[in-house]
């Protein structure tokens, strides 16, 4: 099935992950996929496996001048976006006291504004076709909260936010716009916790497993498809029942 034959998808944190394995499920459903991620290198290394001309750009969401350069890039080497997945993000868990000013900001510069850079550089030329699908990565935690996450509940909550503006404002033109809230997923971060927080992770979560990153791939790929069509400034959540376990 190539729900995305002859279309061009931007998906940014590409090089690992979730991020990834996003950029492979495009590309197995025919999108020429551009693998975005501050980590250039990895980037360019993961895009060479995949099929269909995909290719590898370095950007530093935080940043709105290394993204109006990124788009750039992209603009220069093909004929638009079709689809944008803004999947990058960082953690930086502490409990309120302990959040410092920079703890505070560079997940905020990230997860939200680095968003909101992509999203306002690329959504006015998918106005300009009349179509295009944007899909962003919240969180369980922006809907519910989680002890020891301020910085990274309130940038996702903002996530939220901004999706339900943006769906509203781009709606009309053709543009969908929603977002993915994960639950506990098996990454390189979850790797290092220590067993008894996973087994506490499993227990909570109905289905009785950590999610896969090809779970959230999957949920990026359907909102960005068709077969979404007339769904717009939602929140899909891909987490086990996670919130009915607890």
């Amino acid at each position: 099935m190539e729900r995305f034959a002859g279309k061009i998808a931007l998906v940014t944190g590409a090089a690992r992950g979730i991020g990834r394995a996003t950029a492979e499920r495009l590309a197995a459903e025919g999108a020429r996929v551009v693998m975005a991620d501050v980590d250039g290198a990895a980037a360019a290394e993961a895009a060479d496996a995949l099929p269909g001309g995909g290719f590898a750009v370095r950007v530093d969401v935080a940043d709105a001048q290394s993204v109006k350069a990124a788009v750039a890039e992209v603009l220069s080497r093909t004929d638009g976006i079709d689809v944008l997945i803004n999947n990058a993000g960082i953690v930086r868990d502490a409990t309120l006291a302990k959040v410092t000013d920079q703890m505070w900001q560079s997940v905020i510069d990230v997860n939200l504004s680095g968003t909101f850079h992509l999203t306002r550089e690329v959504a006015p030329l998918m106005v300009a076709r009349g179509r295009g699908a944007i899909v962003n990565a919240a969180s369980v935690v922006g809907v519910y909260g989680n002890f020891g996450q301020t910085s990274y509940v309130a940038s996702k909550a903002g996530v939220i936010g901004m999706t339900r503006v943006w769906a509203r404002e781009l709606g009309k033109k053709g543009v969908r716009v929603n977002c993915i809230a994960p639950g506990f997923i098996a990454t390189d971060m979850t790797a290092s916790m220590r067993a008894d927080v996973l087994a506490s992770m499993k227990e909570h979560t109905p289905l009785g497993r950590l999610g896969r990153a090809e779970d959230v791939a999957a949920a990026y790929a359907f909102l960005a498809s068709d077969d979404a069509a007339f769904i717009n400034g939602q929140v899909l959540g891909v987490d086990g029942g996670l919130v009915v376990g607890t």
